[in-house]
């Protein structure tokens, strides 16, 4: 069993925001068209299968939008945090 964070043991994670229920982190990401939001998306899901964590997400056009939650802690894990930090080194800088 992958042991379960509260909202309040998260680093700071800028640009992710925890949802109400607090067992989830996400984030928005917008790009220049779609290309490049599928390319990012595609850079993304090699990192969750190397890692065995794939994130909920959505995409329309150049928007991403993220949702990452661990099933078997029922809630937020350290791998959730570790796939937000490695998200947020792919993403161009604005």
């Amino acid at each position: 069993m992958v042991k379960r964070l509260n909202a309040a043991d998260l680093p700071p994670l800028p640009g992710w925001t925890v949802t109400p229920e607090g067992d989830a982190i996400t984030r928005r990401c917008v790009f220049t068209d779609f290309r490049a939001a599928f390319g990012f998306m595609t850079q993304v899901a090699l990192l969750a299968e190397k890692a065995d964590h794939h994130p909920e997400w959505f995409n329309v056009y150049n928007r991403v939008d993220i949702r990452l939650t661990t099933h078997d802690a029922g809630g937020l894990s350290q791998r959730d945090v570790d796939m937000a930090q490695a998200i947020d080194r792919l993403l161009p800088v604005l």
